[in-house]
Order: structure tokens, then sequence, then C-alpha cells
């Protein structure tokens, strides 16, 4: 069998069996669709590790960045697993594939004090007074910031992902895994404000009557008028232009500054892995260590 028929049988598999989302599967069909042209008639089973490594190896001449790479040699490592796993091939020639490490950059993350008051500067100004997008402004930015949201996650809350009496919300998260999150009275607050003000006004269509948040037309909410929201409002706090994770960076951070369990902000951020909510504690190490250059009279 030649890779472009076997890319397609593993593409149905990762999207019927391992639930990846529409956004990877994209990615792997472009690596693999890249891999096909590369190999051309070559049969799978006549693809070594020789061959992978050229593959690479042209992409990285070309310039991709690591992570480009990094999720290339993903993409590849896992169709060949499969293909060994439905008796494509006898030996996974992807095995040994390395792709350059990833860089890790810190993320931004905005001080506790400085988001604290921020948000309460806007929880006032919608309470005496704003209009249903203040409203829901000021919901949906507690609920990242005290929930630990992904942007996606936010988007996708229904009304009845709410537990108000509990101080809750269920979430569905990469993979369509399910968690149940809290969130604090300030964001309690701020939801109770929304839901009896500001979503009425905004309801409209009837397709959005599940929908928590929704736009100025009445659909459910969409990500780019969230990263709008944000760059607005919380841009200034972090030095430059943010995004929706800023909020879920600096939740996961402060939580950890204030002495949290890393496996329970693990759970909480809906992490797979305990490397990945690690990345945290570097941020708070460099703030320890940065508070510690400013005041300590013998650095």
């Amino acid at each position: 069998m030649e890779i472009p028929a076997a890319v397609e049988q593993y593409l149905r598999h990762v999207a019927d069996v391992r639930r990846l989302s529409p956004a990877t599967v994209r990615a792997y069909r472009s690596d693999l669709v890249d891999l096909a042209d590369a190999t051309g008639p070559l049969p799978i089973e006549d693809v070594d590790l020789e061959v992978l490594r050229n593959w690479m190896w042209r992409a990285s001449e070309r310039g991709d960045a690591r992570s480009t790479l990094a999720r290339r040699a993903a993409a590849v490592r896992t169709f060949f697993a499969w293909a060994l796993d439905a008796g494509l091939i006898n030996t996974n020639p992807a095995v040994r594939l390395v792709a350059p490490k990833r860089g890790r950059t810190l993320p931004k993350v905005a001080s506790a004090e400085g988001l604290s008051q921020l948000l309460d500067d806007l929880g006032e100004s919608a309470r005496e007074g704003g209009d249903a997008v203040e409203l829901r402004d000021h919901a949906m930015l507690e609920l990242l910031y005290g929930a630990a949201l992904r942007v996606s996650e936010l988007c996708a809350l229904d009304l009845t992902d709410l537990d108000a009496g509990r101080r809750t919300t269920r979430v569905w998260g990469k993979g369509s895994k399910e968690r149940v999150v809290p969130y604090g009275g300030a964001a309690a607050r701020a939801l109770d404000a929304y839901l009896v003000r500001g979503r009425p006004a905004l309801a409209g269509s009837a397709a959005a009557r599940s929908a928590l948040f929704l736009g100025v037309r009445g659909a459910r909410i969409g990500s780019r008028t969230v990263y709008d929201v944000v760059a607005r409002r919380v841009g200034a706090l972090t030095g430059g232009s943010v995004g929706p994770h800023a909020l879920r960076h600096s939740g996961a951070t402060h939580l950890l500054d204030g002495g949290a369990d890393l496996r329970s902000v693990q759970e909480m951020l809906g992490h797979a892995s305990l490397g990945t909510t690690q990345i945290y504690t570097h941020v708070s190490s460099e703030r320890l260590a940065a508070s510690y250059r400013l005041a300590h009279p013998r650095a």
C-alpha cells in the first residue's frame, strides 16, 4: 500500500477512536500528506528511518519552527505505530526518529494585585449601571481567571454546566475530556449579575438558548471576541498583547504561589501530564527570584 491510502485510513482512525481535536487532525493530515508527497509512489513498507530523517531535514532547512518539527515527528511516530498495529508494516521505522526539543517560553503572568484591582474596578463599573456587554465581559474575565479555563472551554459552556450552589462548572477539555472545576466568590457574583441583567438583553437566536456567554447578536460567543476583550482589558497589566491564556496562566501561577498542590492544579487545568503543569512552578520560581534580587540586602 502506498502512503496516501494508508494516511486516509489512519486519519479516520484517530478521528473516530482517539478523538483528537479537529485542529490536531488537520495538522497531522498536513504533515502526513507532505510526507506522502516527498516519498512519491514508495510503498509504506519500504519507508525506513533514513527516509524519515531526510524528510525532517528538508523541513528544518526551509526554516520550519522547532515546534513544527516536533509536531511533524509526533504525527509520523503515531502514524507508523498505527500502521504496525494494523499489519501494514512489519517494523516501525519512526521509533528512533528524533525531533529538536521544543523551546519553552514562560507564559505572561499578570500580578495578583494588579489583576484583582482591574477586575474589582470592572465589577464596580458594571454594578453602577454597566450595559449587558460590560456585565458579560466582567463575568468572562472572572471565570477565565478564577477557573483557569481555556478560551475554547469558556466559549463552549452552556447554562446547564454551571452549579451555582457548589460554585463549580463542568468543562469539556481537549480530547472531549470532562472535568469539574471550582470558581470563587468574585466569579460567582459576576456570573449572577450577568445572568440576571446581562444575558437576557443579549439573548436573541434560538440556536444560542443553551449557551452561557452570548455575542451582541445573541449567538454563542466566539473565541475572537474573547481575545479582543482580554487584549483590551488586560493587555496593559502584562506588558503587551495578550490573549485569554494569560488569565489561565495567571490563575495557575497564583494558585501555586498561594500554596496549592501541583497535582490539584494539574487536575483543575485538565493537563494530561504533570510535566505540562510544572511550567507554572518555573514561573513562580522566576517571580520569587526577581523579588529576592530587589528586596534582599545580600542579593
